[in-house]
């Protein structure tokens, strides 16, 4: 007997260790997790194109990439954006700590009003982008690209705030195109007309609340939606049924991507890489060197990354500028380097497509000052177009233009058109 009993503890320690090893054995079998909205997106991908967006399984195209664009621009497009990384920030002091840590001033931001922004490292280095929703006085929802969590956490040491990461759970829907209004309206979310751009508000859904803000990545009239998790198939369903007669569309990112890019947005470790992603220092952006200058709110108190960009603005230290270009021709100079006068290389395209709305070969590029500042004349890239199975090199010009380089009146109207 006494034996045992000494045996069946040890036994017991056994299963127990084989246990955890199996269960790391098999984290193989998901690859890639599931957002709330799998089922419905599984259901209608018929390219089977999948990408990695923060260790979810997001689709590039559902069925017809093209099919997908023109949703965007002529109907309504639906795309799943539960993987941005959101977290919520709250507490007597949530305000002031927002300030501290991003470049705009947080105390301009209302209830119920969103903001793009950008926050840096201590050397000013951008470290990424997001918008920051204001949900009440002491209650605001960061989202971004990229992870901070432990940032965030070392950050909020001294000030009265909770940081928490929600990415799993809160769901996300951005509904944009001409006819987003009309669908949500149609859909019961009555109200809806009253946002105007980078408004939020709250509405009923499915005995829980669907938080609604007038922004998207697109350039065009659109929304985005947040819900709780379990409520995420019940809030799909009813913006596809009200959306049938609207030309509601489901998309993937390439769709969303060309969008943007027609929109001149940027998108981080795309078109800049972030400090935590940088390997190799020359790769480090400030946010004047990206366009992101006119978030710095330099009446507001201290904020991360103020000295360094202050310095770097006064030394002239800031290398980089990140602008528009209009290529001739029709073939889009996808990561082409960029040249002054065809031999000195000045640059690279981030990203370039022929734009459909625009009528015209854009792109996104990074060059040296003062090219692309000062110097903005016999700027080439270099193009290579595949032709029957043989590279041929194309010189084409290129000149600096303002970005955006499509602006759609129905993206900013009040009350949106009823398309």
């Amino acid at each position: 007997m006494a034996q045992a009993t000494r045996k069946k503890p040890v036994a017991k320690t056994a299963d127990s260790a084989v246990a955890p090893r199996i269960a790391a054995q098999s984290h193989f079998r998901t690859l890639r997790l599931g957002t709330p909205f799998q089922p419905r997106i599984d259901a209608l991908a018929k390219t089977q194109d999948w990408y990695n967006w923060s260790g979810y399984r997001a689709p590039h195209s559902l069925r017809d990439e093209e099919l997908e664009y023109f949703a965007i621009r002529s109907q309504a497009a639906l795309f799943d954006i539960s993987p941005m990384t959101k977290y919520r920030i709250e507490g007597p002091d949530a305000e002031a700590f927002l300030d501290r840590v991003t470049l705009r001033d947080v105390t301009k931001l209302k209830p119920g009003r969103v903001h793009y922004t950008a926050w840096c490292d201590d050397e000013g280095f951008v470290l990424d982008d997001g918008t920051l929703f204001r949900l009440s006085p002491t209650r605001f929802r960061l989202c971004s690209q990229e992870r901070h969590l432990p940032w965030l956490l070392d950050s909020a040491i001294g000030f009265d705030v909770t940081v928490s990461e929600e990415t799993e759970a809160v769901a996300g829907l951005a509904l944009q195109g001409p006819t987003a209004f009309a669908v949500l309206r149609d859909a019961g979310f009555a109200g809806i007309e009253k946002l105007k751009v980078f408004d939020l508000a709250d509405f009923q859904h499915d005995g829980a609340t669907v938080t609604i803000s007038r922004t998207g990545f697109t350039g065009d009239l659109g929304y985005e939606l947040f819900v709780p998790a379990d409520k995420a198939l019940s809030l799909w369903d009813r913006l596809m049924a009200a959306g049938d007669l609207r030309g509601i569309r489901a998309i993937g990112y390439t769709a969303l991507n060309r969008a943007r890019l027609e929109a001149g947005l940027i998108v981080a470790n795309g078109d800049f890489t972030t400090a935590e992603h940088a390997i190799r220092a020359d790769r480090l952006r400030r946010p004047d060197e990206i366009g992101l200058g006119f978030m710095i709110d330099l009446e507001k108190g201290h904020f991360n990354g103020r000295r360094a960009i202050l310095e770097a603005r006064a030394k002239r230290k800031l290398r980089h500028v990140l602008v528009g270009l209009e290529i001739e021709g029709n073939i889009p100079a996808e990561h082409a380097i960029v040249y002054h006068k065809k031999h000195q290389e000045v640059g690279l395209v981030s990203a370039a497509m022929w734009s459909p709305m625009a009528k015209r070969n854009i792109a996104i590029a990074s060059l040296e000052r003062p090219y692309g500042d000062t110097v903005v004349e016999d700027l080439w890239v270099e193009i290579y177009a595949m032709r029957e199975l043989q590279y041929q090199k194309l010189m084409k010009r290129a000149k600096v233009v303002a970005r955006p380089f499509i602006k759609l009146d129905r993206r900013t109207a009040n009350p949106p058109a009823d398309f």
